[in-house]
This record gives C-alpha cells, sequence and structure tokens, in this order.
C-alpha cells in the first residue's frame, strides 16, 4: 500500500475465509460532522493510502441519531463503494 512503511497488518476474521485490516474504520460521523463528499473522501484515502478494508457501521449512525440524518451513513457507504472496482 503507497504512503505506509511497514504496510498494513490483515488477520482472518474468526472462522471465516474473510481478511481484514487490524485497524477497523468507524463511520459514525458521516452524516453529521461530516458530509458525504468528506466521507467518501476519507474512506479513499483510508483504503488507498492505509489498506483499512474493514468499516464500524450501524442502522443507528450518524450519531446523535436524528430522523434528519438517519440514513447519511449508508448513502456515505455506498457512494465510496460506487466508485470501487469491484
Amino acid at each position: 500500500v503507497p504512503g505506509l512503511k511497514n504496510g498494513m497488518d490483515y488477520v482472518k476474521l474468526g472462522d471465516s475465509d474473510l481478511v481484514v485490516s487490524n485497524v477497523c474504520m468507524g463511520t459514525m460521523t458521516f452524516g453529521e460532522q461530516n458530509t458525504l463528499e468528506e466521507g467518501v473522501e476519507q474512506l479513499t484515502k483510508a483504503f488507498d493510502e492505509y489498506g483499512i478494508n474493514f468499516l464500524d457501521t450501524a442502522e443507528m449512525y450518524p450519531v446523535p441519531t436524528k430522523p434528519e440524518t438517519q440514513g447519511a451513513t449508508d448513502a456515505t457507504v455506498a457512494a465510496f463503494l460506487k466508485t470501487r472496482k469491484r
């Protein structure tokens, strides 16, 4: 991963075949403290420059919970994923 001197460490997730970064990125500010564009930029940097591939998401995000921001974190993650090759 460019930008990492020693690289990211990865571990197998439980008994699954999934391999995830040792660092998990939280998304609870996306849609409240961060705009959609800022969240996509942060996710792009985390994945491309730091090798993070593990996200913490929850149906109650963003925090604090408000009806007008419900789903904003999901929309940010979705917008980011749409920029990625599968």
